[in-house]
């Protein structure tokens, strides 16, 4: 079968194919279309075509990892949604947390987001269920239709229902639902006993309105990437990639688009996991520098790091996704001097794919980093085997400008540019590792994205964590990321006991339960029965706590669980990561189960040792500009290269879809695998 990953990014549309049959891989490259994801998408289809010679016909399954329900939260542009609430709680959106954002006194100057569904469209319903799941007050069915034919007549493009203690009881929402189909049946409903049945009702509500929000536009991109995928002969499998790094079908992310909201960033991680633990590195920083964007996260134990809170612009999301730390920071990132201090700044303004750097040709005409790598000579004149040509004139011209305001030459100009994105990225990879009391010289980083390469020693030599790793598809990582996932759903509902009060069977049953709803959602996904797999997870705190820590079960420990066994394994996390323990008061808060079905890999094969020597593999020689002084570097064709060379720094490796430096002091060596491996030169 062959099995094509697609990542859309900022700046360009990354694609990889895997042949099951005979492990062959083939990537390609295209720039991105953000006015209409979709066009990007077939472009780079028909570009694969070119390069694998195969048709789209002969297309098994397409991965898609998708920005589409993320930038209709941040561009503010997704669907107008009305939302029915208990009585009593018209303004759950307005009030939201107590907890603000900023430093010391941020809370003064803080000013809570709008939000996406305004008060004027919240209507309240008379009902009312107990925390303990009893109905306190019947439904009035009249009343609830009264209040969705007013949210129709006004206008609203989705609707949201989410009633006070539904995790416990969804009766009364999905009665509301009902009436809600009947009364206004071409609109999309979101109910919270869905989306995310479990307590804490601002969190629950603000994630249901969030699906909401963006589910029209997401039905509509893939709807229109259907219709052209089928026009141009691929009928394919098309899955969609989860914000936790899994896959699910096309109904599957209609019904709940709020679990694509970090499509993207999970693929690289996943893909950066994937290479690390087939070079025998289990603990990695992940670095994936884009056009647009830099995302980095951790994984340790080649597993990466779920969260099941995340930010989309300004709100908290209850869903499983992928840790990372994103900032403005890619090779459209462009460069301005501030008014106000007359310094030179970074970002996170981007030039995006539309007009793009200035190098680029298409208009572009302020400064970027990719401009600033092509002035010191870190970029090659040609980019994704010569199909692309830059514009050394226009990059230079763009430099020029801040040079000539800020006074100093234009490669220091550039080198400033480079420096300042450097230590801006230097900022989010500490926020994954020093904030959260990791040692980054315990990881090494693994680096990946079309601009990762040109900056990741540089990271690495101030951040002291190595090896740094370069796979061979370090240009469209996250697209191998798509293809080596496995498809996956998490199940939860809360369940708030005091842990040595429960009966161990009630609790194996309500695992049980939601390990059912797994395996449904699984046969669903048209997931064999000998590929599927549960495991599970138990939220569990101390009485009075406002936060949770996960303890993970495997399929096979649910037999033999025992709530003592339990409690211990809590009291150990617990001491782990805060010191102490406490002799009882253990609490379980949710359950959760983890459907996942098993596809088919990418096997990467070892190679047998070459000689060091990479005279065979290298290009040429490129001027490059360094601490005032211009040098000759030599340039090797990363296709060229073979297990065991070994490569001193300073070096430039190019390929189709990236460029590596090696600085001075370092030297990269390719691995059984063709990974670049790069260490100072004094540890090795």
């Amino acid at each position: 079968m062959l099995r094509l990953g697609i990542d859309v990014g900022g700046t360009f549309t990354d694609l990889l194919l895997h042949d099951t049959a005979s492990g062959e891989l083939w990537v390609a490259k295209v720039p991105s279309t953000p006015d209409d994801q979709s066009l990007g998408v077939l472009d780079g289809i028909r570009a694969m075509g070119d390069i694998a010679g195969v048709s789209a016909e002969r297309l098994g399954a397409i991965l898609h990892g998708t920005t589409v329900a993320t930038n209709a939260v941040l561009e503010k542009r997704g669907a107008r949604v009305g939302l029915l609430v208990s009585e009593g709680f018209r303004s759950i959106l307005h009030l939201a947390e107590a907890w603000t954002p900023g430093p010391l006194f941020g809370w003064m100057i803080y000013e809570k987001p709008e939000p996406i569904a305004d008060v004027e469209d919240t209507v309240e319903v008379s009902e009312r269920v107990g925390a303990d799941g009893s109905v306190l007050r019947v439904l009035d069915h009249d009343a609830a239709r009264a209040a969705i034919t007013t949210l129709r007549d006004r206008g609203v493009q989705a609707l949201t229902v989410s009633l006070m203690n539904a995790f416990a009881n969804p009766e009364h929402e999905r009665a509301v639902a009902q009436l809600a189909r009947s009364e206004a049946p071409g609109l999309p409903v979101s109910i919270s006993s869905d989306i995310l049945p479990e307590f804490r009702e601002y969190e629950r509500t603000v994630t249901t309105v969030v699906n909401a929000y963006v589910s029209p536009v997401l039905d509509r991109y893939l709807s229109r990437l259907q219709q052209r995928l089928a026009k141009s002969g691929a009928g394919a499998e098309l899955r969609v990639v989860r914000s936790d790094g899994g896959l699910m079908s096309i109904d599957s992310a209609r019904s709940t688009p709020v679990n694509t909201v970090l499509s993207g960033p999970a693929g690289g991680v996943q893909g950066a996991a994937y290479v690390a633990a087939r070079a025998g590195l289990d603990r990695i920083l992940t670095f994936d520098m884009g056009g647009t964007s830099t995302d980095v996260a951790t994984c340790i134990g080649a597993v990466p790091s779920i969260t099941r809170e995340t930010s989309v612009g300004e709100f908290p999301v209850r869903a499983p996704s992928v840790e990372v730390e994103s900032i403005g920071a890619g090779g459209g990132s462009i460069a301005y001097v501030a008014e106000v201090t007359g310094a030179l700044r970074v970002g996170p303004r981007s030039a995006g794919a539309e007009p793009g750097p200035a190098s680029y040709g298409r208009g572009g005409e302020e400064a970027t980093v990719t401009d600033a790598n092509l002035v010191l000579g870190h970029l090659p004149p040609r980019l994704l085997g010569g199909a692309m040509e830059l514009d050394a004139d226009a990059a230079a011209a763009a430099v020029d400008e801040l040079a000539t305001t800020l006074g100093i030459e234009r490669e220091a100009v550039a080198a400033g540019i480079v420096d300042i994105v450097t230590e801006n990225m230097l900022g989010a990879l500490r926020v994954v590792t020093v904030q959260k009391g990791l040692a980054p010289s315990d990881f090494a980083l693994v680096s990946f994205g079309g601009a990762g390469g040109l900056h990741a020693n540089a990271l690495a030599a101030l951040l002291g964590c190595f090896p740094v790793l370069v796979p061979p598809e370090s240009g469209v990582l996250s697209a191998l990321g798509f293809v080596a996932s496995e498809v996956k759903n998490e199940f939860s509902q809360t369940f708030i006991r005091d842990a040595e009060a429960i009966p161990e069977g009630e609790l194996r049953a309500q695992l049980a339960d939601l390990a059912a709803q797994g395996d449904s959602w699984l046969a669903d996904e048209r997931v064999a029965a000998g590929e599927r797999a549960i495991d599970y997870v138990v939220d569990m705190r101390y009485q009075r706590q406002g936060f949770e820590i996960p303890i993970e079960l495997a399929a096979d420990e649910l037999d033999a669980l025992s709530i003592a066994g339990l409690v211990d394994r809590f009291t150990a996390a617990h001491k782990r990561l805060y010191g102490f323990g406490l002799e009882g008061g253990a609490e379980v808060v949710n359950l959760r189960a983890i459907a996942r079905g098993r596809v088919p890999t990418p096997e990467i094969p070892a190679h047998d040792l070459s000689p060091a020597d990479p005279s065979s593999a290298q290009r040429g020689v490129q001027s490059v500009w360094q601490d005032g002084v211009e040098r000759e570097v030599p340039t090797y064709e990363r296709a060229q290269l073979s297990s065991g060379m070994r490569i001193p720094g300073y070096a430039i490796v190019e390929q189709y879809d990236a460029t590596t430096v090696i600085l001075p002091g370092h030297v990269a060596e390719v691995d059984p695998y063709l990974n670049l491996l790069i260490t100072p030169e004094a540890h090795r």
